[in-house]
């Protein structure tokens, strides 16, 4: 899995819901769309390199989603 791919993946989402005026209900969007759309693989791979590297190269918004998804 490119976890580059994922990263820029998941600030694409970012950057579409960030134009919402609800920033909590943009951010469970957020949550909601890797939930539904991204495998278990996906997300995994993802967190696994943020465990490891640190989460700076995301947005705030997937930051704050991922830890919805997957709290620490």
């Amino acid at each position: 899995m490119n976890v580059e791919n994922l990263i820029k993946m998941a600030n694409d989402i970012g950057t579409f819901f960030e134009a919402m005026p609800n920033r909590e209900q943009a951010t469970r969007d957020v949550a909601t769309h890797i939930r539904k759309f991204w495998e278990p693989r996906m997300q995994k791979s993802l967190i696994a390199y943020l465990g490891t590297h640190g989460d700076e190269t995301l947005k705030p918004i997937v930051r704050d989603a991922l830890r919805e998804i997957h709290p620490a």
